[in-house]
């Protein structure tokens, strides 16, 4: 049963976000009951709108301090959130088996190269799967950004206040100071992804 849309908080605009939003039944993603998810669409100055994944798109002014984390790649490259400052980042949780991450993927491909220029970045953080497995995936999907080897939790511990363990697919967009501007439980759909990554660009 589709969830109502809330009135919008008057901090919070949507921007280009409410042009590239629709609404898809079917698939709901690999995630189990998200309190954070029920949360945004409590209120606390954040919009919310359901489809085939909750979607919160956070004000400057609302935003937490700069996420912390850091992870290694699978071809052993040092990620450290301090080094993020400066660009806007997409962080894409992840792993091979699961359905939604495989639809999603040549998605979040093809954004990676078209917000390339703008300086966007884009980093996979797989939690389950072995070197092996990860690049087998990245070969069929055709995925060239790099993504952190996280099957010891220590990456998605660090995001928990906006992604809850067992919600796969995630997606969180990070402003130039390293905060979440904006957060996908769920299957990416390509234009809303698309309008929260322009609207972090926008921002001055």
């Amino acid at each position: 049963m589709p969830h109502r849309f809330p009135p919008r908080s008057a901090g919070t605009p949507l921007k280009s976000l409410a042009a590239g939003l629709t609404l898809i039944v079917g698939l709901s993603g690999c995630a189990t009951s998200d309190a954070l998810a029920e949360q945004a669409n409590a209120g606390d100055n954040k919009n919310y709108i359901a489809g085939d994944g909750s979607v919160t798109e956070y004000a400057p002014e609302s935003r937490s301090e700069p996420v912390d984390l850091r992870g290694t790649t699978y071809d052993g490259t040092v990620v450290d959130s301090a080094d993020f400052t400066g660009q806007v980042t997409v962080l894409n949780i992840w792993y091979a088996a699961c359905a939604p991450c495989r639809v999603e993927a040549p998605d979040l491909q093809a954004l990676s190269e078209k917000h390339q220029q703008s300086g966007v970045q884009f980093i996979g953080v797989n939690i389950r799967d072995g070197a092996a497995t990860a690049a087998a995936f990245e070969r069929t999907f055709g995925i060239t950004y790099p993504s952190i080897d996280d099957t010891d939790g220590a990456v998605l511990l660090a995001m928990t206040e906006y992604v809850p363990p067992q919600a796969v697919p995630s997606t969180l967009i990070l402003d130039r100071q390293g905060r979440v501007a904006g957060r996908i439980i769920g299957l990416a759909e390509k234009s809303t992804l698309n309008a929260l990554i322009t609207d972090a660009v926008a921002e001055q």
